[in-house]
């Protein structure tokens, strides 16, 4: 089961720090790709978290279940307007099994790297393929590994750096493990430091465990406005069929 980090204060500035993710121009792109997809049906939120999605998404007359593994999480989400709309289940969204099915499910935000396994992310797409109806699609957005900009023998990426934030990835090409270190300064000197580890997969990988679980690939795309996937790509999102 993976590790819950986001509890206490991490859920309470959760939306805090993902401000630029709740941006109108970030998250109505993703909404609109995943009401065009599913219409008025019905849709699994993998790590539903605050609800950035899933409440947007149900305010469009889509009918969302959301399955995180934090309770403090989705005590954020119920405390926000429209939440009552969106059933919710607590538990690892690798393994949980919800007694009926969807017309489709989703991960987005890079979630499915939280699953620190292959065995785990293989997991994931069995249990997602269960509740889905014949014809539903799994929908992921995921960062591709940016290995080949990374200068020779280094393993070090930051991605952020303000006067008050350092942010950085250190990648371990043995295992497909980074691990995400963040810095935060304070005013009087001091810092927080926080990190934690994440397993990146490339798209031939999510592929293959999407044929292993009977769902085949039916679209790839650079972002959630269907800009064409290409090799300097940074991001895919990617959309699976059950067969």
């Amino acid at each position: 089961m993976p590790e819950n980090r986001f509890t206490g204060r991490s859920a309470e500035r959760y939306d805090a720090s993902s401000a630029s993710m709740f941006a109108p121009e970030v998250l109505g792109p993703t909404v609109d790709f995943l009401a065009d997809l599913v219409g008025t049906g019905s849709v699994l939120e993998l790590g539903v978290g605050t609800g950035r999605v899933a409440l947007p998404l149900s305010a469009r007359g889509v009918e969302v279940h959301g399955v995180d593994i934090s309770a403090d999480m989705l005590a954020q989400l119920r405390a926000k307007p429209g939440a009552e709309a969106v059933e919710v289940t607590q538990g690892d969204f690798a393994t949980t099994r919800l007694r009926r099915t969807f017309d489709a499910a989703y991960l987005v935000f890079n979630t499915i790297t939280n699953l620190t396994t292959q065995d785990e992310q293989v997991d994931c797409f069995r249990t997602v393929a269960d509740h889905l109806e014949p014809g539903g699609c799994f929908v992921i957005e995921v960062f591709v590994p940016i290995l080949q900009k990374l200068p020779p023998g280094e393993v070090y990426r930051t991605f952020l750096r303000t006067e008050d934030r350092h942010s950085f990835d250190e990648y371990d090409v043995v295992t497909q493990i980074l691990h995400s270190h963040h810095y935060r300064y304070g005013d009087d000197g001091t810092y927080e430091l926080s990190s934690a580890p994440y397993r990146y997969v490339w798209p031939a990988e999510l592929d293959l465990m999407a044929r292993l679980a009977g769902m085949q690939l039916r679209e790839r795309w650079g972002d959630w406005h269907r800009a064409p996937f290409t090799a300097t790509s940074e991001a895919h999102v990617s959309v699976w069929e059950k067969v």
